[in-house]
């Protein structure tokens, strides 16, 4: 019987440190395969999300970036965070001369500037410039959440935002009571599938100057880190007074899944109008393998 074999990467991402931040797979060459191949990939993985490169000519990739595709355990997305800061890193490693990766994603073209931090490349994604949605009322979501209305911080209004996929930002009053909460995903989903089919929660709360805490419920559990979660937040926080035109800030996430990850954020306001958002952190190699099928 003819295989084919498929070598891959595992990452862990918005972390400095091996076995922490939110893991990633990489397959850099992933031509070949079709798409129920990739879906069924990203199920063997079973991680939140695997990536698939899909190389092309040089010219093609200067021009519009390099083709990745991005999956769950369950569907395709057209965007997320953590797997385009990690697949940007993975190919900065075969590419050092590239100060920027461009992925070209089912949302978009979304470019990736590399710096050196502390002897680690730290890359920062520009993501969309987001749009805001609906404004929803504190004491629904609460129902919805089947918590109390009091430990919302009604001072913050609840939005979905999206910059490439939509996130409905909830802040709470204290770090302790985001902490402690238990959530249901089959609870929460019947309230967040009215407002889009691709729609979650991203909960927060501001933990001192410049820092906020940040949980994300899905259905495959926790999310240690929400990179596309993280833009909206940024944006979010800069259009509300929570965080200055330009001013970075430190999302700390995954603790409560036992993967502290950071994820740092900020967006540009000018106007009415939120720009510029960036999205950055460090990337960590821990596994490299090879799939046989």
């Amino acid at each position: 019987m003819l295989t084919r074999q498929f070598p891959f990467v595992h990452l862990d991402v918005f972390t400095s440190v091996p076995l922490e931040g939110n893991q990633l797979a990489v397959i850099p060459d992933a031509r070949g395969l079709s798409d129920d191949e990739m879906q069924k990939l990203a199920r063997e993985m079973n991680l939140s999300e695997t990536t698939f490169v899909l190389p092309g000519d040089a010219e093609t990739e200067s021009q519009e970036g390099v083709r990745v595709r991005i999956f769950t355990v369950n569907e395709e997305l057209p965007f997320a965070g953590h797997p385009t800061l990690g697949t940007a890193w993975h190919l900065k490693q075969q590419r050092p001369d590239q100060a920027e990766i461009v992925l070209k994603l089912n949302a978009g073209r979304v470019p990736v500037s590399f710096e050196m931090r502390d002897g680690l490349w730290y890359g920062e994604m520009r993501q969309r410039d987001p749009e805001f949605g609906q404004l929803h009322e504190h004491a629904r979501v609460a129902q919805a959440l089947g918590i109390s209305t009091a430990v919302l911080d009604e001072n913050l209004p609840i939005q979905s935002v999206s910059t490439g996929l939509p996130f409905t930002i909830v802040a709470f009053r204290e770090v302790s009571q985001l902490s402690q909460t238990t959530f249901s995903w089959p609870q929460m989903a019947s309230y967040i599938e009215n407002i889009h089919s691709k729609s979650f929660f991203y909960f927060v709360a501001r933990d001192g100057e410049r820092k906020l805490h940040a949980r994300m419920i899905f259905y495959n559990g926790e999310d240690p880190a929400t990179g596309s979660a993280a833009g909206c937040t940024a944006a979010w926080a800069v259009k509300y007074g929570v965080l200055g035109s330009d001013e970075q800030a430190i999302i700390e996430q995954g603790r409560e899944a036992r993967r502290p990850s950071f994820l740092y954020v900020r967006a540009t306001k000018s106007g009415d109008a939120i720009t510029n958002v960036r999205v950055g952190g460090h990337v960590v190699p821990v596994i490299d393998g090879r799939v046989t099928m």
